[in-house]
């Protein structure tokens, strides 16, 4: 039964943790305006292609 606790235990711990990560990205996200994300785009598409 104690395997079964500590399997548990880290179930619990990863699944915070992946909650976290994702938080984490968000946050990142919602920091970028959309006028910083219109200029990254434009800049992507100024760049010359290269294949």
């Amino acid at each position: 039964m104690k395997l079964w606790k500590v399997l548990g235990v880290a179930g619990v711990a990863g699944v915070a943790a992946t909650g976290a990560i994702i938080a984490r990205g968000q946050r990142q996200r919602a920091e970028v305006t959309p006028d910083e994300v219109r200029a990254r785009l434009q800049e992507r598409l100024a760049e010359p292609r290269e294949r």
